[in-house]
């Protein structure tokens, strides 16, 4: 048996969430090895809605404009109710948020993060599966199995189990996995139709029985090609029998099943009774029947070794919210294990991923399962904080110990999304830039806002408490004197005052925006006593050569 030493994270599992994760870690610098027991990537559409916070952050990783020119807009839902024809939902969203609603299938997410993650030198082992692992105090000792049938031990200081509903790495921790399951079948279908609907809208179409409940449904999502959806629908009974013994496997009956597929003629059946306008369905690239459960961990990690994506919870796919949620899970956790690799990470960083994402999981499982039933419509509150929650842009970690209190007033508080904002100009380019221009590819950034005087003191401070892990950067408001000199601080002009309206500041103002693009703290008045004491809460101080 072989023995390898040499890596920081072991990645299970190599869907958009574990390929996130590695993108993260291997992007700042942490060695990390990623394995899936699949030979290969699934030609399968399954997860297929990009929300606007996940371009985002692929913006702020530096892939999204490969995924922009994969994907195909999505614009709205049409609704059909026993055949009439319901208000149209369109998917809009205030003019400051970058990124609309979009949908791509799974196997491209994945070949755009797989790519993006060879430019680090990191590929996906593929056939290789996490079979088993033991940890102790300083790391975690995991047993591969090879496509060729050897096995490997892997000695890493952290694991991380991205490896599905069924995942090995949270069955080996014990974690409870409370929740249920949805007694329907349905059936998945990636086809072409040739109905009239208008491009970019996902259909929607239910019918009532005698005694008022829904008894039939076809959801469609466009994907990109003409005509092509991927539709949902009630499975029909006779491919349903055999899945119930083999759902039980294990107890958690999630995903895709493995018994006879749906075919075309399944899928023009289902057509022939909901379709809001006639339509012939043909060019069936892939067609499966699954069950859906709502689940999630008792607490995401253990030690050195934590869960993340359908590993940690399992919903409705009602709103598109479950890739979504994994990927920012991901997120969250790669920065916070590479401060931990590096020996910069206060005590409790590692703990504030189960403190911060746990309580965004649960919302999400029981948002979803309520929408499941009633639909995202009959949401009680208000169209555009529905919306924006759709999008995933209310997701705020308040009360973390990372991030200062929120206080009072207007604007966003610390633990909530940084907004993106326009019309920030420089020196030399002559064109506007977006303030997500200047967050790409960068870690924490202390953004201080304000004439300038005084932003000299900040950034010393920051470089003494952080040890250059934040970047400092001055946005002049659009009443700062022309000729003020920032030294060598960047520096760019709130020319339209969009950015002291979107984050409503009326005076000198210093704001440290995480690397997940979230407020840590907001300083008003900027005082370097402040910063450092906020500083402090998550980074170490250097280790001494």
């Amino acid at each position: 048996m072989a023995h390898t030493y040499a890596t920081d994270v072991l990645v299970a599992g190599a869907g958009p969430v574990g390929l996130t994760a590695a993108v993260e870690l291997r992007r700042r610098g942490v060695s990390c090895r990623i394995v899936d027991r699949l030979p290969a990537r699934l030609p399968f559409a399954k997860a297929v809605g990009i929300q606007p916070r996940t371009l985002e952050l692929w913006d702020r990783m530096g892939l999204v404009r490969a995924a922009l020119e994969a994907a195909v807009p999505l614009r709205g839902q049409l609704t059909y109710v026993d055949g009439a024809e319901q208000p149209r939902l369109d998917l809009r969203l205030p003019p400051e948020v970058p990124y609309g609603f979009a949908a791509l299938p799974q196997y491209e997410t994945e070949r755009i993060l797989e790519e993006f993650l060879a430019r680090f030198g990191t590929a996906v082992e593929r056939g290789t599966e996490l079979v088993s692992f033991a940890q102790d105090t300083d790391g975690v000792t995991s047993r591969l199995l090879t496509s060729s049938g050897a096995q490997e031990e892997v000695r890493t200081r952290f694991l991380v189990g991205c490896d599905g509903a069924h995942s090995t790495v949270r069955k080996a921790l014990g974690l409870g996995y409370e929740g249920g399951a949805f007694p329907e079948e349905y059936m998945l279908a990636d086809v072409e139709v040739d109905w009239d609907l208008p491009h970019g809208y996902g259909v929607r179409s239910m019918h009532h029985g005698a005694d008022g409940a829904v008894d039939d449904v076809l959801v469609c999502i466009p994907l990109p090609g003409r005509g092509r959806y991927r539709m949902s629908m009630v499975v029909p009974p006779e491919l349903s029998p055999a899945q119930q013994a083999e759902a039980a496997l294990d107890g958690v009956a999630h995903g895709l099943q493995t018994a006879r597929a749906p075919g075309l003629p399944d899928v023009q059946t289902v057509l022939d009774r909901l379709s809001p306008r006639p339509a012939t369905a043909s060019h069936i690239r892939w067609a499966s029947v699954f069950r859906i459960s709502h689940r999630i961990v008792d607490r995401y990690a253990d030690g050195r070794v934590f869960v993340a994506g359908d590993a940690a919870h399992i919903h409705p796919p009602t709103g598109a919210q479950g890739m979504n949620t994994g990927i920012q899970d991901a997120w969250n956790l790669a920065w916070k294990l590479t401060l931990a690799v590096d020996g910069r990470a206060r005590p409790g960083v590692l703990e504030s991923y189960d403190t911060e994402r746990r309580p965004v999981g649960e919302e999400v499982v029981g948002r979803t399962v309520r929408h499941a039933a009633a639909g995202v419509q009959a949401d009680p509150d208000d169209p555009q904080t529905v919306m924006m929650r759709e999008a995933q842009l209310l997701v705020a970690y308040r009360g973390s110990p990372l991030v200062d209190p929120p206080g009072q007033g207007p604007g966003p508080r610390p633990g909530d999304r940084a907004p993106d904002c326009g019309g920030l100009t420089g020196q030399i380019a002559a064109y506007p830039l977006r303030l997500y221009d200047l967050l790409r590819d960068r870690g924490h950034v202390l953004l201080v806002y304000g004439s300038g005087d005084g932003a000299g003191e900040l950034v010393r401070t920051a470089r003494e408490s952080a040890a250059g892990l934040v970047e400092p950067c001055l946005i002049l408001g659009s009443d700062a004197p022309a000729d003020s000199e920032p030294g060598a601080l960047p520096a760019y002009r709130d020319t339209g005052g969009e950015f002291a309206r979107l984050y409503a500041v009326d005076g000198p103002t210093a704001f440290v925006i995480r690397p997940d693009g979230h407020l840590a703290a907001r300083l008003a008045p900027p005082a370097p006593e402040a910063l450092a004491a906020h500083l402090a809460t998550t980074f170490a101080p250097a280790p001494q050569e």
